[in-house]
């Protein structure tokens, strides 16, 4: 993995990063965001997987349906943000559309993706911190505003 921040104002860094093939993507961007010490950030990136998981938020079941896609797939739109977990760790929210070699999609929650050849993130760090808090009721983390 590559970094550089480009750019630098009152209102927080941005920074560019570059996963490279066999990387697993989830943890590579959640190692930079911690080595960065990113308090809350918003990221978009473009790239490719070997192959990937998605999954699908099951209320009911209050945990994430696992869609594998066990193919090279292209990341056609990756988006989400960074926010501080309950033991100060960051935590990813990151919903991606993969598009596959017919030209059909899969999309979710992205669990896991190995990169070939490459993912390129922009990561916009917010002006204040943001904070992700497990919600026992939901099964899942959201983000507090009223921290």
């Amino acid at each position: 993995m590559q970094s550089k921040m480009v750019a630098e104002t009152a209102d927080g860094r941005t920074f560019v990063v570059v996963v490279e093939a066999g990387e697993e993507a989830f943890s590579a961007i959640t190692n930079f965001a911690r080595s960065a010490k990113l308090p809350g950030a918003s990221l978009t990136a473009l790239g490719a997987f070997e192959r990937a998981t998605v999954g699908w938020f099951d209320p009911a079941a209050k945990d994430y349906r696992k869609i594998e896609v066990g193919e090279q797939n292209e990341a056609l739109s990756l988006i989400g943000d960074v926010a501080t977990d309950d033991r100060g760790e960051p935590s990813l929210h990151l919903h991606a559309v993969l598009g596959l070699r017919d030209g059909s999609t899969r999309g979710g929650h992205l669990l896991e993706a190995i990169v070939r050849p490459t993912l390129e993130i922009m990561l916009k760090e917010t002006p204040r911190a943001l904070r992700r808090r497990k919600r026992p009721e939901l099964g899942v983390a959201l983000i507090d505003l009223s921290q």
